[in-house]
């Protein structure tokens, strides 16, 4: 498992009855995990000072109960006036979601020292990074901070927005990362025709979406395209190739072995495969929070 051990700004307190206690910051949020099957081991006072509590519904869908949350406020990764210094805005949003996932810092710690290095060797070289379903940009403004050109791809404008503002957050207004809205698929198509290549892809698809057309996809059903496609926008000299998933049906090895099929057979390199984790302070045991399978020359 790989553990998202360095934030300051964020702290998982507890987990109990289908919920987690986290601190965002300086606020207190209560919201639903469908990981978290074990009851009544609730410990920490801070279940009752809660700042916002999010509840699903029975009937399906949910809504924040409780809301004493500013409309935003901003969290840091790493520590100010060093290299990898992040600063985010948070806001509380539909279905649970605070703008973060903190997991993903463990697979930003990763390949950005991919990046830094290739950095060291050639210090002139461009390392071009396509970021899809790129959300509100934790991966690429890591990537960026790292020395990347990254371009940022997803089919939401105001999730787009967020991005850019997280990028002022972070000192990267002028940052070499375009943003482009639009459907991740049709994007890589163009790019293929195009005949562009990039050194790094991270590949962030949520479990359901729709398509252009309304049409819904389930990832477990277009993954294997997703791959095929982003696989061929691989450069002969790429750094990685990384795939996150939150849907239960598609396990790391499944995700892993689609990289041995579309890249390491084509590129070489090797691959590998885990969960992504969150330690509780409560238990010190860590939450599991998804997957990732990383191609790596």
């Amino acid at each position: 498992m790989w553990c998202a051990d360095r934030w300051k700004d964020y702290e998982l307190i507890d987990t109990a009855d289908g919920e987690r206690l986290e601190r965002w910051g300086n606020l207190i949020l209560i919201r639903p995990d469908p990981q978290i099957i074990w009851k009544g081991c609730a410990t920490s006072p801070l279940w009752k000072r809660a700042d916002g509590v999010y509840r699903r519904s029975t009937t399906g869908g949910g809504k924040w109960v409780k809301n004493d949350l500013p409309a935003q406020w901003h969290i840091s990764y790493g520590n100010e006036g060093e290299r990898d210094h992040l600063r985010f805005v948070l806001r509380p949003m539909g279905f649970k979601h605070t703008g973060l996932f903190p997991e993903q810092a463990a697979n930003w710690d990763w390949f950005s020292a991919i990046i830094r290095r290739a950095k060291a060797a050639d210090p002139n070289r461009t390392i071009k990074i396509l970021n899809l379903f790129a959300y509100t940009g934790g991966a690429t403004m890591a990537a960026a901070k790292a020395g990347a050109a990254v371009v940022h791809v997803d089919a939401a404008k105001g999730i787009v927005a967020q991005a850019k503002e997280n990028a002022s957050l972070c000192g990267l207004a002028d940052a070499p990362i375009r943003y482009i809205v639009d459907d991740c698929k049709k994007f890589v198509e163009r790019e293929i025709r195009r005949g562009n290549r990039y050194d790094g892809i991270i590949m962030d698809p949520p479990s359901y979406g729709r398509g252009p057309g309304g049409e819904v996809w389930k990832l477990e059903e277009c993954v294997d395209e997703l791959v095929d496609l982003a696989a061929r926008l691989v450069s002969d000299d790429a750094l990685f190739f990384l795939i996150n998933s939150y849907t239960t049906g598609l396990s790391p090895l499944t995700m892993n072995y689609l990289l041995d099929l579309k890249v390491k057979r084509v590129h070489g390199g090797r691959t590998e495969a885990g969960e992504l984790g969150l330690r509780v302070s409560a238990t010190g045991s860590p939450l599991p929070c998804g997957a990732s399978a990383r191609w790596e020359r």
